[in-house]
């Protein structure tokens, strides 16, 4: 019976995995369908490099992928150092209690839709901005950014948390023994041995910045401009696909649609080899 169950369990185990993999390929061979044109024709590099203006006949996606760029790093800067504290008191500095208590607050706004992130940023965030700063309407990079900091700091403090927990007992016990403090222990030996979970986290969080759309949807102003500011309103290329409606496949607009997506799949690509990268740099140093 025990055996007949872990059969069932490894089939279909392996059949998920086959169908995982394969709706991985399908979604590759659908965007080389209709992105081969524009490769061919060296029309996605035209694309990437003109600005977006349709009354002028220019349907270029730079606006879009500039405002990709300047929100995810944006975000990722307000991120990490709250995300990299957090976790910090949640492992080393806490009582183990209260540390245990924010963790499972943590675990739980993982559990939050995304949709909801972006009713408190129109409502809460939003009025902030505007009201605090005294520019524009408060729908901008910065709102954006912060509120994007906000949505994956859940991620990077649990991926961070559980590098941190893997220090070694006992070279923990040996810095306490030499006189060392718990700021000294998380220097010179939690940290070293929790570079790959940190640089894991980091590359994952900034590939959920990458392809979210709700927020810069909702938050970021949805303006197809390279904005000059942080308090002015910019599009990703993530709102860019949700908001631009193209039934004619040979039209400029289907085009720069298809090139957002190629765009965005290589970013995502990029991301898990960085990860798995990181991961076999790990492995063979344990080793």
């Amino acid at each position: 019976m025990a055996n007949r169950l872990e059969k069932i369990t490894e089939w279909i185990l392996t059949l998920s995995a086959l169908v995982s993999a394969f709706i991985t390929v399908l979604i590759f061979v659908f965007l080389l369908i209709f992105g081969l044109p524009l490769l061919q024709g060296g029309q996605w590099f035209d694309l990437l490099a003109s600005p977006w203006s349709p009354r002028e006949g220019l349907y270029g996606i730079r606006p879009m992928l500039l405002g990709t760029v300047y929100i995810s790093l944006l975000g990722m800067a307000f991120a990490f150092p709250l995300s990299f504290g957090c976790a910090a008191l949640i492992s080393v500095f806490a009582p183990r209690s209260f540390g245990g208590f924010l963790r499972k607050v943590v675990q739980l706004m993982t559990g939050i839709p995304t949709v909801v992130y972006g009713f408190v940023g129109i409502f809460l965030l939003v009025p902030m901005v505007r009201e605090i700063l005294q520019g524009g309407s408060g729908m901008c990079l910065l709102t954006a950014s912060l509120m994007l900091s906000i949505l994956i700091s859940p991620t990077l403090i649990l991926f961070f948390v559980d590098g941190f927990d893997r220090a070694p007992r006992s070279h923990l016990d040996a810095v306490a023994a030499l006189g060392g403090n718990e700021m000294q222990q998380f220097i010179f030996v939690i940290l070293p041995n929790a570079w790959s979970n940190v640089l894991s986290g980091i590359v994952l969080a900034f590939g959920r910045v990458l392809g979210d759309t709700l927020i810069a949807l909702m938050i970021a102003g949805n303006a197809v401009q390279v904005p000059g500011s942080v308090l002015e309103s910019a599009r990703t290329l993530t709102a860019h696909v949700a908001l631009v409606i193209a039934a004619d496949y040979d039209s400029p607009e289907f085009k720069s649609i298809f090139a957002c997506g190629i765009t965005l799949y290589l970013f995502s690509a990029m991301m898990v080899v960085l990860i798995r990268s990181i991961g076999a740099i790990s492995g063979r140093k344990k080793r």
